[in-house]
């Protein structure tokens, strides 16, 4: 593989990581980017902390909101 090829590859897999991440590739594209993400140590960190970013955030997001707090915010409001 050449150094324009591998770069060329590195681009296309970075640019739709996120669609691979949401699952939105065809069967095809994923598994491109399964066998490049094999290959690439660079590619795969980037993937990895893609990964991780999109758990903490979820993690965070699922963070329920004290009862009280929920109320003084609806009075608040006027809901």
């Amino acid at each position: 593989m050449s150094t324009s090829k591998s770069a060329d590859s590195c681009n296309d897999a970075v640019t739709v990581l996120h669609e691979y991440l949401d699952g939105e590739l065809t069967d095809q594209r994923r598994n491109a980017i399964i066998t490049h993400l094999d290959d690439c140590s660079g590619c795969f960190s980037k993937f990895e902390f893609e990964q991780e970013l999109r758990a903490v955030v979820a993690n965070h997001c699922r963070t329920t909101v004290p009862d009280e707090l929920r109320a003084a915010i609806i009075a608040e409001i006027g809901i």
